[in-house]
């Protein structure tokens, strides 16, 4: 990327920060989706071209799912990363609690055991770096239309996939994602405490916002009619600055945008994938091999189509925000 690289170089001038380099990543045939998630957290040291050729190698091996030269999907590939990074980082965490238990015998015996378990209850799972950053809480509240006893349970999660609508905003998918459903005829809620099955309403809030809020736009829509996925255009605007409304407490919780994997082409079985990152108050435009500055108000291009039929077919698929709160803590 040798010509790239200083193109790049000479767009940034005097602003090109200082110890902050930024690698292309070598595409090995349909590895877009790859590439395009692993430059949101690729370590960047100078200009020029990564081979992550043992890395797609790995992953390969690991799950079959990717082993074909097909258009892969970029959420699947996160989802996978993030899910095989946590089991990683826990197998490592117990084997190293196993060699200091085995390397301390005497100790162990003296003293008893470290963290000894009342009736056989569980300790508290591994908190990896992956929960510190991504993990969020999701409460889901039932409540029974009969007797109006409200039950919750909570479930956590790494990302949050929203239906989208033509014309829309992140803002109004959240508030759909969270909206009121009632359950009713074949769908009705068994209540225990009225012991039978019952008409309810449900509804999704946040308990936990994430430190990093990953958002997935679902885009590719099984159509019945079709017989077939279909790949939807709509334009969803999503602003640089996020107030989070739909959580459990009253306050608003604040994010900034700071990375983007943008779905290019016209179907959900071929394209290409590429990202937008904000390093530095710059943004990227890291599309494979190559890396370019683009000017901030270019984000808003890949919202998406007004309309149906267009010659745009770069769209947004997967948002990264950063808590605000976090972010003035770090600083």
């Amino acid at each position: 990327m040798g010509a790239a690289g200083s193109k790049l170089e000479k767009a940034l001038g005097d602003q090109f920060p200082e110890g902050e380099r930024y690698f292309g990543l070598e595409n090995f045939g349909n590895t877009c989706y790859c590439n395009s998630v692993l430059q949101i957290s690729s370590q960047k040291k100078k200009t020029g071209v990564i081979a992550p050729k043992r890395f797609v190698q790995r992953l390969k091996k690991q799950n079959e799912l990717f082993r074909s030269y097909m258009h892969q999907d970029a959420h699947e590939f996160l989802n996978f990363l993030l899910n095989e990074l946590v089991d990683i980082l826990e197998k490592e965490a117990q084997a190293a609690k196993n060699e200091a238990e085995t390397s301390s015998p005497s100790e162990k015996n003296a003293n008893g055991p470290k963290n000894p378990q009342a009736n056989g209850v569980q300790k508290e799972p591994l908190v990896t770096w992956v929960h510190k950053n991504f993990q969020g809480i999701l409460t889901n509240e039932t409540r029974c239309l009969r007797c109006e006893t409200v039950t919750a349970r909570d479930e956590t999660f790494f990302d949050l996939s929203l239906d989208i609508e033509q014309n829309s905003s992140i803002t109004s998918c959240l508030k759909n994602f969270s909206s009121t459903e009632t359950l009713n005829a074949e769908d009705k809620f068994f209540c225990d405490k009225c012991c039978s099955l019952q008409e309810a309403q449900k509804r999704m809030k946040i308990k936990k916002p994430p430190h990093i809020l990953v958002i997935h736009l679902k885009r590719f829509k099984y159509i019945e009619q079709l017989g077939r996925y279909k790949k939807l255009s709509y334009r969803v605007v999503f602003p640089l600055e996020l107030k989070l409304s739909n959580t459990v407490e009253d306050a608003d919780s604040e994010y900034s945008l700071f990375a983007v994997v943008v779905h290019v082409g016209s179907g959900p079985n071929h394209g290409h994938y590429v990202s937008l990152v904000k390093s530095h108050n710059h943004w990227l435009f890291f599309d494979d091999e190559n890396v370019e500055m683009i000017d901030e108000s270019a984000v808003q291009t890949f919202f998406g189509s007004a309309q149906e039929y267009s010659s745009n077919t770069d769209h947004g698929y997967i948002l990264f925000y950063e808590s605000l709160v976090g972010a003035n803590n770090k600083s």
